[in-house]
Formats: structure tokens, sequence, C-alpha cells
């Protein structure tokens, strides 16, 4: 007996042994291990996935739609504004693929993150591509409309739809190459160690090249766009504003309250509270990441409110899309005759 008690006490402190495939009371025995961390819940539930689709079915076809508009005011007025217009809209459809249908909504809800590390790691490189070639583009606009109402005459002899087209092409090529380094980019949501060098240089580069430099060039390019309208109003009774400026005006500081609360949000996770601790953080991150992506379907409502010319360009495209389609409904509804009909007779005449 024992022996029998002894062997069956054995089997009990086994038992409550921590093994890898165990379950019972070794799992509750793991739970209270205190260099295990626990993870941070995800408050917003489907709130995202639901934001993240109806901005997706929404946003994408608006942007669609304003780059044809865009697109014919660049081929009739040759302006090279019209063309920066295009090339921010054609980046904020990239970041709407990229980011919200492959980052937030394939990657995250559908296949819960469960995704090869080389294949998220690609996808950061284009991911933080496109939102570079985004930020950049608009901080081209405001130099062109910077250098159109402060120094008109270098501007009327240096700008054409060409020179744009290569900066454009230039700011493409380095947005790709500064996402490069974003490769070893960690994720936020699964960062429970403390950052290294490496995390903390990607995140401090971030805040740089996305909001702190550009909403710097903004800010003095607007201040200076502002006092040269001033200076004008001085000697006109009622200044005003051309349209490119305005549209400018809305751009940037849309985008500077929009992309405020992630940048604040990721510097609070890297010194503060990590994301993967604290369940405040981690809400505030989804919320901060849902603004900043309403970025990329604003500015459809900006231009149509600003540019009685844009308003008339989309009209123009709804009625020649229109117009198919009703040539194509009144030849279905006619009956075909014959081109040559065979002589008869006058009516009344007899043979």
């Amino acid at each position: 007996m024992r022996l029998a008690g002894d062997e069956t006490a054995a089997q009990l402190w086994v038992t409550l042994l921590p093994t890898p495939n165990s379950s019972g009371l070794s799992q509750e025995f793991e739970g209270h291990r205190p260099e295990s961390p626990v993870t941070s819940p995800c408050v917003a539930g489907v709130i995202p996935v639901i934001y993240y689709s109806v901005l997706l079915g929404l946003g994408l076809p608006v942007n669609l739609l304003t780059t044809v508009a865009l697109a014919r005011l660049a081929t009739r007025t040759r302006k090279p504004s019209y063309y920066y217009l295009l090339a921010l809209t054609a980046s904020d459809i990239v970041t709407q693929v990229v980011i919200v249908f492959v980052g937030f909504l394939l990657q995250g809800a559908v296949l819960a993150r469960e995704v090869p590390q080389a294949v998220v790691r690609t996808a950061n490189i284009l991911e933080f591509a496109a939102n570079h070639a985004s930020v950049w583009i608009a901080v081209l606009l405001t130099v062109d409309r910077y250098s159109a109402l402060c120094h008109p005459l270098r501007h009327r002899a240096t700008s054409s739809p060409g020179r744009a087209q290569r900066a454009v092409a230039a700011v493409l090529g380095a947005a790709l190459l500064t996402g490069i380094p974003f490769y070893w980019w960690l994720d936020v949501w699964r960062d429970a160690d403390p950052p290294s060098t490496l995390d903390e240089v990607l995140k401090w580069a971030h805040c740089l090249i996305v909001y702190f430099v550009p909403c710097g060039v903004f800010l003095v390019a607007n201040l200076a766009i502002v006092r040269r309208l001033q200076r004008r109003g001085q000697s006109r009774p009622r200044p005003q504003v051309g349209k490119s400026t305005a549209i400018l005006l809305g751009v940037t500081t849309l985008f500077a309250l929009l992309w405020a609360p992630r940048t604040f949000v990721m510097l609070y996770h890297l010194y503060v509270a990590p994301v993967y601790h604290d369940w405040r953080v981690h809400l505030a991150l989804d919320v901060a990441n849902m603004v900043a992506m309403l970025n990329t379907a604003v500015n459809f409502g900006l231009y149509c409110f600003v540019s009685k010319t844009f308003r008339a360009t989309v009209r123009g495209v709804f009625q020649d899309a229109h117009l198919p389609c009703t040539l194509g409904s009144r030849s279905a509804g006619m009956v075909a005759e014959p081109m040559l009909k065979p002589p008869g007779l006058p009516k009344g005449a007899e043979l």
C-alpha cells in the first residue's frame, strides 16, 4: 500500500509539471507564470472590419471616378497641378488596395495574421512605399503652388507637364527605396519585448517621413502663401483665392488632422505603454488607423466642394458613361428596315 501511494503521488507530481502539450492543471499553472505576458484584447471587435469594408467599397470607386475626371482635366488644360492631383489620387488607390484590403482586411481579418513572415515583411515594403508616395506627392503639390504664387515668373518659365511627370516619377522611386528598410518593421500588435534600437529607429523614421517633415513643409509653405494673399488683399478690396490654392490648403489641413492621432499613438506605444499589454493603447491605435485611412477617401468631396470645373467634369464622365447605354437601348428598340424598297405604284393608281 505504501508503494502504491508513492507511485500515485509521483504520477500527480508529473501531471502538475508544465509540459508543452499538456492540458488541464498544467495550462492553469502556465497561465500564472510571470514571464508570459498577457495580450491586450481587441476591444473594437468587428467594428474595424465593417469600417474598412465600407471605406474600401465607397472610397475605391470614388477614387477611380476622381482619376478619370482629373485625367481629362490634365489632358485638356496641361496644368502641372492637375498632374500632381492625379498622381495623389493614384497613390490613394494603391494605399487602399495594399494597406486597407491586403493589410487590414485580408491579412488581419480573413487570415487572422496567420501569414508567413516573409510575406508579411514583403507586404510591409509595399504598404510603407504607398504611404510615403501619397504623402510626398502632396509635398510636390505644395511646392508647386508655393512657386506659382510667390515666384510666378520663375514658375511660368520652369513648370511644364513633362517636369511634373518627372517629379512624380522621382517621388515614386524614392518612396519605394524608403520602404525597403521597413522590411524589418515589427508588428505592434505582437511586439511583447521592449523596443530594440532598430525598432526605435524605424518607428521614428516612419513618424518623420510620414508626418513631421511633410507637415513642416506644409506649414512653412502655407504660411508663405497666406501672407502673399494678405499682401494682395491690401491692394484689392476682395482678394480671390485660386481653386488650386484652396484645394492645397484643404488637402494639407485634412492630412495634418487625420494623421496626428496615429503619430501620437505610435510614439506613446514606443515610450509609455505598448499595444501588446494595454488594451487602451490597442483601442487607440485601432481608432487612429481608421482615422488615418479616411484620408484616402475624402479628397473627392473636397474637390467637388471647391472646384466648379471638377464638378462639371464629373458630370461629363457620368453623361459619357450613360450615353452608350442610351444608344444601345434605342438601337435595340428600333425595327430594322431594308435599305432598298421595291418600286411600287403610287397610292390610288391602277394597272
